[in-house]
């Protein structure tokens, strides 16, 4: 599964390139609760084709019935038609109608028919790997766009909005095995570009997962090439320090936003010793290997333990902080202890 935005902003290029009328919907503002964060999209063609997301579903069944509905009776809206900004949930009534719970409301920013060049513009940027601001002139609808540094929230004012599109999160993963493949998938589903590196011919036979990029290199060289940014998280998960220290090594390196690496308690203890002992780390250097990884959720089989890692990396990767006691050291170490 590709980046969410890029496909909604591919797709409405291709109907706007098709010659459809079609609508761009985005997430300005939420007040209470609300299933969509601020920035998110979704694009509806004059036909009811809709992709994207900007709530639960009710939100959008009403944008379907209204745009569509006006389509389907001749009442198009006028080419040129500058934005417009709608509220969704004003009174308790309306939130619970549309959807959105504890009172919740939802002003969306809609634009009526994109203009085609810039969006193709928009979307080869983004397959090119770059982060791109796209900024709408609230009173015409003229769009401007930028590269940005680095990623940022959606902000508005009383005459423009910018919205941050940036390149997929991307997951690198060193070694090929049964765990690899049900993370890896999971990963997919969650909006990440998947690399594996595996530089053993007799594990990567076995690989059977379609949609991920293979690299043979040795470990550390394959973190080199893949270029780890504030996008990015390397897993390390052959259990051979061969394998996996240089890597994580390397990955520490980099602006990752996770690093870290399968193994019991014994085995990260172990690990952390092998790099002070003989890489020059310290406990400072090494504050950010991760290890054991994921949360205690008490995974024994392959999938578990990828639904505990994939977990751990998403709250990581969405600024959430954990409770210690969902740390897998912690929560085993607390065990132990009961036992004793």
């Amino acid at each position: 599964m590709e980046n969410l935005d890029v496909m909604v902003l591919r797709t409405l290029r291709d109907w706007r390139r098709a010659g459809k009328r079609a609508l761009l919907t985005t997430v300005v503002r939420t007040w209470g609760s609300s299933p969509r964060p601020v920035g998110s999209i979704m694009a509806l063609a004059d036909d009811g084709a809709v992709v994207g997301s900007v709530s639960g579903g009710c939100i959008e069944d009403d944008l379907i019935a209204r745009y569509s509905h006006a389509h389907g009776n001749g009442e198009e809206v006028p080419l040129g038609t500058p934005p417009a900004l709608v509220k969704y949930g004003i009174t308790a009534d309306e939130a619970h109608r549309f959807g959105l719970p504890c009172g919740g409301t939802l002003e969306l920013l809609l634009e009526y028919d994109p203009d085609a060049a810039s969006l193709d513009t928009l979307v080869a940027e983004l397959e090119q790997g770059k982060l791109m601001q796209r900024t709408v002139t609230l009173a015409t609808g003229a769009v401007r766009l930028a590269e940005a540094t680095a990623p940022d929230e959606l902000k508005v004012n009383d005459t423009e909005l910018t919205n941050t599109f940036g390149p997929e999160y991307r997951m690198l993963l060193i070694g090929a095995g049964q765990l690899a493949e049900y993370l890896a998938t999971m990963a997919k589903f969650s909006g990440f570009a998947v690399t594996l590196c595996d530089p053993r011919a007799e594990y990567r036979t076995a690989w059977s997962l379609p949609g991920v990029e293979i690299s043979t290199e040795m470990p550390d060289d394959a973190v080199l090439a893949f270029k780890p940014d504030r996008r990015s998280c390397v897993v390390a998960l052959t259990h051979d320090p061969k394998l996996d220290d240089l890597a994580l090594l390397e990955a520490l390196q980099s602006e990752a936003f996770y690093v870290g690496a399968i193994g019991s308690r014994r085995n990260a203890e172990a690990r952390r010793g092998r790099m002070i002992e003989h890489f020059d780390q310290t406990a400072e250097s090494l504050v950010r290997l991760r290890g054991p990884i994921g949360i205690y959720i008490g995974s024994k089989t392959p999938p578990e333990i990828a639904v505990s890692v994939m977990a751990e990396i998403l709250a990581v990767k969405n600024a959430v902080t954990l409770p210690r006691e969902m740390e897998v050291a912690r929560a085993k170490g607390i065990q132990q202890l009961a036992m004793s």
